[in-house]
């Protein structure tokens, strides 16, 4: 099976994160397609042999070179891109964590070309992708009832 993830035989597993930092949320945007400038959170697909912990640690420092500790599993989102024929063009279902910042600065790269600590009320005045608001209040809510 081909590793290719346009035009998959079957969904890709991935995995976010929603990182909080003094009461303020890590966004990112896309530098690439298919989510070119459009403002999401840090990640990507899990590896074989990988926990989905793992895969999320991972995935935050490759794009950010953040330390983050997930707390929790703070939702999912699917995304099914068609092209214009109607086959599956990408498909990925996203775990979403909850995750509290360590150490670092973002630090941006071809995948990314701006990182923004925000607070969560101010999502709306961004291109963000699907959900993401919804994400972040379950993760705020996840963190908050952690401690």
């Amino acid at each position: 099976m081909s590793s290719s993830r346009t035009y998959p035989q079957r969904p890709f597993l991935a995995v976010s994160a929603a990182i909080f930092r003094d009461g303020k949320v890590l966004i990112v945007r896309r530098a690439r397609k298919p989510a070119l400038a459009v403002y999401t959170m840090p990640g990507g697909v899990v590896e074989a042999g990988e926990s989905l912990t793992e895969a999320v640690i991972r995935e935050v420092r490759e794009e950010t070179a953040l330390a983050i500790s997930p707390v929790a599993l703070a939702g999912h989102r699917e995304v099914i891109l068609r092209d214009a024929k109607g086959a599956v063009e990408r498909h990925f279902v996203i775990l979403c964590f909850a995750a509290r910042w360590l150490s670092g600065e973002p630090v941006l790269n071809e995948e990314l070309d701006d990182a923004r600590w925000i607070d969560p009320a101010e999502l709306a005045g961004f291109e963000t992708t699907e959900g993401l608001a919804e994400i972040v209040a379950a993760a705020a809510t996840l963190l908050a009832a952690t401690g």
